[in-house]
């Protein structure tokens, strides 16, 4: 079976502390609203597999927001122990904050961190074949 997903979306689902757990979250009726924007960057189909490179932009900032939202599409991140499975491609889970905006509480001024792609990450593009350069 091969995991899709549409070019770009928007999934607005409440997130809420999964029962009896400390760490893991799930979709719930219950809990905090939660929206993320995403759109899809580049996809690969191989052996009955699919692997993508997705941009995200969330409005909130819930714990494993990005996490719990793409496994509630049918698109876990790739070596999440978590929320999916381990990978070979990869030791930790497949998610990387490239740029993060925010207005800083104390000056009031619009910052921007930016931090490129980790060597392991790069190795995963390449070993899946992108197409597009990272």
């Amino acid at each position: 079976m091969v995991l899709l997903i549409k070019i770009h979306g928007t999934i607005d689902a409440p997130i809420a502390r999964k029962p009896n757990s400390i760490i893991e979250r799930w979709i719930n009726e219950d809990g905090d609203s939660s929206t993320t924007h995403y759109e899809t960057l580049d996809r690969v189909n191989d052996n009955n597999l699919s692997y993508s490179i997705v941009k995200c932009y969330l409005e909130t900032g819930r714990t494993h927001q990005i996490r719990v939202h793409m496994k509630h599409i049918g698109h876990p991140l790739l070596g999440d122990t978590l929320y999916f499975k381990p990978s070979t491609l990869i030791s930790r889970q497949a998610l990387h904050a490239y740029r993060v905006t925010f207005v800083h509480p104390l000056t009031k001024q619009k910052v921007a961190y930016i931090a490129p792609l980790p060597e392991d990450m790069n190795k995963l593009c390449k070993n899946v074949n992108f197409k597009k350069n990272r």
